[in-house]
């Protein structure tokens, strides 16, 4: 069986943490920012997890990612 290839969309999108869950960033912060309030933004800063629900399909997506 030929080796599985890694969906390089989701490569740059996502990262697997060493507890398991994975890493994302948040969408909206990339431009159109006047128009956002302070608080959005702000609260859209960071990183945060992929849903549980979600979580199966990232992992399909990379197959030697942790």
């Amino acid at each position: 069986m030929p080796k599985a290839k890694t969906k390089k969309g989701a490569a740059k999108r996502f990262k697997i943490r060493s507890s398991g869950t994975i890493k994302r960033s948040h969408a909206y912060m990339r431009h159109i920012l006047t128009k956002k309030s302070q608080k959005r933004k702000r609260q859209l800063r960071g990183t945060g997890s992929v849903d549980q629900t979600n979580a199966r399909q990232v992992r399909s997506m990379l197959p030697y990612a942790g």
